[in-house]
């Protein structure tokens, strides 16, 4: 029996600029009410850890017990209505979300309290609810602000959700968003980020297709970019800016492994706006690394050097310039439409009528892997001879075929896939450190160093190459050993 869904798109939107969504909306009647929602979990986090979330909301005298879970465009949706306060834990699926002994111990986790404003539009032969909310979430004594834009489909094509989001992305800035009122108050009380999302390896059952798996893959790399890049809005963070790298890479490494089942009229649009959102990012995290891996260590060991105070200096005010041009980038209106078109394709596109995307998606997932393995080892075959491009080359087959692993995971076993991945990581790690070598030659040659920090700057990379040789005999022997490694996909 199919499961109630709701299809909705959630955006981050300043409060400032909801009068200017709500004026660029098609016209209807207008509702505005306070909502009052408890969220609840036991004290181990079940609901949490299954991916669920549990509210009792009033509003207007009434009550309504509430619970999600699922990704993606559509999520799982059981509502009843209660009398009381506390949630009644035998109604929808809760008795085999909670085990027997638990289902007493639900207890009030957070609190959310919004004004909202809804309306009820028609827009390319769709119904779709506009809910403008403005408020907070509290947990114990921590509260975060809320102020978002939900466009729920009523009745309709969901391709017209994302119409109608790209015409209001285009009165004010709104930002796509994957995080819902539960997950902001989970991090709040666990006093934890939200933002620096890695990704997540949704399970996938043994008769999984292979559009799901795509869909899976996307969905994540997805809301790992929308999260990273909301707290680069705010400002510089390494971590997320290297989290929005390996997730636009994930994702760019889907495309073409999944390209048979999912090239259509716009594959090469989505690509290449993802490239340009990759490239975005290059200058400043090349210069995080050089910061990190080579300037900070000589600093330690040398603090009064002053060509390397010199350099410091220099390197610093690049990256201050990099950040400005990430955070340009991630609260642009090319990428609020790229994340509304992407998010749109992966969600409606011409490819799921592709006969490959309904095809069992274990063997397609072999092929792949296999595939992905000869590369390497074809191109990888004379490491040592080649140069630090044809190097580069082969350090982007080890990271696509490990990202290929990671999607097709949990259609093999973690126990396989890890033990192979640990080899593949010793491949990486050894072509990584060449890689960052081979960069910081490039980096330091265009920031138009004085002569002493050029100098202290040549010095550093000097020392570093002197390990080159070393990097690179340890990146063929992991290959060679990563070649006499059982493959798990077999």
């Amino acid at each position: 029996m199919p499961q109630p869904q709701e299809i909705e798109l959630k955006f981050l939107c300043a409060p400032q600029d909801l009068g200017r969504v709500l004026a660029a909306a098609p016209e209807g009647d207008d509702d505005c009410r306070e909502l009052i929602s408890v969220y609840f979990d036991t004290p181990d986090l079940d609901l949490q850890k299954a991916g669920a979330s549990l509210r009792v909301r009033e509003s207007q005298g009434r009550r309504v017990q509430t619970l999600k879970r699922g990704d993606g465009l559509a999520r799982e949706e059981h509502e009843s209505p209660i009398a009381g306060d506390a949630p009644d834990p035998s109604l929808g699926p809760l008795p085999e979300l909670l085990p027997q002994g638990v289902r007493g111990e639900l207890k009030p986790a957070f609190h959310v309290r919004v004004m909202r404003r809804q309306r009820l539009v028609r827009f390319e032969g769709a119904e779709i609810e506009l809910a403008l909310d403005q408020g907070e979430v509290r947990g114990g004594k921590r509260v975060s602000e809320i102020s978002e834009v939900e466009l729920e489909l009523k009745s309709g094509a969901p391709v017209a959700l994302f119409h109608l989001a790209r015409e209001l992305s285009h009165a004010a800035p709104i930002y796509l968003s994957f995080a819902t009122k539960s997950q902001r108050g989970e991090a709040l009380v666990a006093g934890r980020p939200l933002h620096v999302h890695r990704r997540v390896r949704a399970p996938l059952g043994e008769d999984a297709v292979v559009g799901e798996v795509f869909q899976t893959i996307a969905r994540s790399a997805l809301s790992a970019i929308a999260a990273n890049s909301e707290l680069l809005r705010q400002g510089p963070d390494a971590e997320a800016l290297h989290q929005l790298r390996v997730a636009t890479r994930t994702l760019r490494s889907a495309l073409t492994t999944f390209r048979k089942a999912v090239d259509d009229k716009d594959y090469q649009r989505i690509k290449d706006e993802l490239r340009w959102l990759a490239k975005s990012c290059d200058d400043a995290r090349n210069l995080d690394v050089f910061a990190k891996e080579l300037l900070a260590p000589a600093i330690r060991a040398e603090p009064q050097a002053a060509g390397l105070r010199t350099l410091a200096a220099a390197i610093q005010a690049a990256r201050e310039r990099a950040e400005v041009e990430v955070q340009q980038a991630v609260g642009s209106a090319r990428f609020r439409d790229l994340l509304i078109a992407v998010t749109g394709w992966v969600e409606t596109g011409d490819w799921l009528a592709h006969p490959l995307s309904n095809a069992p998606a274990r063997p397609f997932g072999a092929k792949a892997l296999r595939l992905r393995l000869r590369r390497l080892l074809t191109d990888g075959q004379h490491l040592k001879h080649l140069d630090d491009a044809h190097r580069h080359e082969v350090r982007i087959d080890v990271k696509k075929l490990r990202y290929t692993i990671e999607g097709f995971q949990s259609l093999f076993g973690r126990k396989e896939t890890d033990h192979y991945v640990k080899a593949l990581k010793a491949v990486q790690d050894e072509l990584g450190a060449l890689n960052d070598l081979a960069t910081a030659e490039t980096l330091l040659g265009g920031l138009g160093l004085s002569a002493e920090a050029a100098f202290a700057g040549g010095e550093l990379v000097g020392r570093a190459s002197a390990k080159k040789p070393v990097h690179i005999a340890r990146a063929a022997k992991a290959l060679r050993r990563l070649g006499q490694v059982e493959p798990f996909w077999r």
